[in-house]
């Protein structure tokens, strides 16, 4: 019987299985933020274990509030920072070198097809469009982690989907993951894998598919884990040259970690994506999804372009080659937060910028702040925002404020109008 991708991984990094069903893995990746990680260091520092396992494999950086706004958020930081800095940390990146982490780390080439990767943050799933196993812990997995360098798991089963078809115009990767979860519900993948194929995924770009493991965790997802190949390659090319002789070379070896044919599954959903239609979210959970065309109209009062699920360059194009040359409604805010330093390099290099700027949009810094609620762009009590963000919890971006999730396309046609808009009706 053969092996998915998350087999393979699980048995490549099995150090110990204490008792059945417990697996403690050996990490490739430790990475940390300064929400979460501040608190595994001082509850290791209380216990006499200020000790990192490898300085190597550990990335941080701070990212969900930056600059700091506030007394309580500049301490998290200077926690973070002294701690980095304690223990010669090289990858660390500090205020003007950061970025939204899912974003920033993976760009850095961080990330390899088979690694096991942990951080204290559920949007870590992220990482497995790489063909790696990533998921987010609990303080204690994270102090685990970072002082030995392993971490205990029950080994998922595996979902697979097949996605098949051609997408259609205007529809992206965020409507494809968005059609998923409300498939199967916010709890129709818990404590699984859900791994992504078919030649939708073979098409998509590694920004795309980071798109669809990003929002895994919606499902109730462990990991979305994507097949390597000779995009993975590209990708990483820049990174790992020195270590192969040839792209092709590259690509045998990382193929050893695509699940065999005679893989094993728990649920195999196949799924034709040639008739979706761009899609948004309505109320306060991510399965509740309708079609824009069933929400059109619905009023809206900021639209936010950013974070871990769409704020890379790719993104940023889709937006603004709806945007160029239009302005944004009258009332509306309009918020773009590219999701890393070269993101928004590139992006001025390009003129996207300036096209958001002519528009109306505000653009920030990289930063995670407006996602969860917690700056640059909080929501106040009954208002309304379109975002490309990965959660329309009650309050996520503002206590009693409304989030409607959609693609960069469907948002940036909201922006123009005013209210939730077919973003079709704006590409050529």
């Amino acid at each position: 019987m053969g092996k998915t991708t998350a087999e393979k991984i699980f048995a490549g990094h099995l150090v110990d299985e204490p008792f059945p069903g417990a697996k403690v893995l050996r990490l490739d990746v430790v990475m940390c933020h300064e929400i979460t990680t501040p608190i595994a260091i001082a509850d290791l520092e209380a216990r006499g274990k200020d000790r990192v396992f490898d300085t190597t494999k550990i990335k941080a950086v701070i990212d969900h509030v930056t600059p700091s706004k506030d007394s309580k958020t500049a301490t998290q930081a200077k926690i973070l920072r002294n701690w980095a800095r304690r223990h010669g940390i090289s990858d660390f990146f500090d205020v003007g070198a950061n970025g939204v982490c899912h974003a920033l780390f993976p760009e850095k080439g961080f990330i390899r097809p088979g690694y096991t990767i942990i951080m204290g943050d559920s949007h870590t799933c992220t990482h497995g469009a790489f063909g790696a196993f990533a998921a987010g812990v609990g303080t204690t997995d994270l102090e685990v982690g970072i002082l030995k360098g392993v971490c205990a798991f029950r080994e998922p089963k595996t979902i697979r989907f097949n996605l098949n078809g051609t997408l259609p115009k205007g529809v992206y990767a965020k409507d494809v993951i968005l059609h998923v979860i409300g498939m199967i519900g916010v709890n129709g993948a818990t404590d699984r894998v859900m791994e992504f194929r078919g030649p939708v995924v073979d098409a998509m770009t590694m920004e795309s598919r980071m798109t669809l493991t990003n929002m895994a965790i919606e499902a109730g997802g462990t990991s979305g884990i994507c097949m390597p190949d000779q995009v993975t390659v590209e990708y990483l090319w820049p990174f790992i040259s020195d270590r192969y002789p040839s792209r092709d070379a590259a690509l045998a070896d990382f193929r050893k970690w695509c699940s065999d044919e005679d893989a094993s599954y728990e649920k195999v959903y196949d799924i034709d994506v040639s008739n979706l239609e761009p899609l948004v979210t309505y109320g306060y959970k991510p399965d509740q999804v309708k079609t824009v065309a069933e929400m059109a109209g619905t009023p809206i009062d900021q639209v936010y372009l950013g974070s871990c699920t769409n704020g890379r360059l790719e993104d940023l194009r889709i937006a603004a080659a709806i945007l160029k040359g239009r302005k944004i409604a009258d009332g509306v805010r309009g918020i773009l937060s590219p999701a890393t330093p070269k993101v928004f390099q590139e992006a001025l290099k390009e003129g996207l910028i300036e096209i958001f700027m002519e528009a109306g949009f505000c653009v920030t810094n990289p930063t995670c702040g407006a996602c969860l609620g917690m700056s640059t762009g909080v929501l106040a009590e009954g208002e309304v925002c379109a975002a490309t963000t990965n959660r329309n919890f009650q309050g996520r971006m503002g206590k009693g404020g409304m989030v409607h999730l959609l693609s960069p396309a469907t948002a940036a046609a909201a922006a123009v109008e005013g209210k939730i808009a077919d973003p079709r009706n704006y590409l050529p």
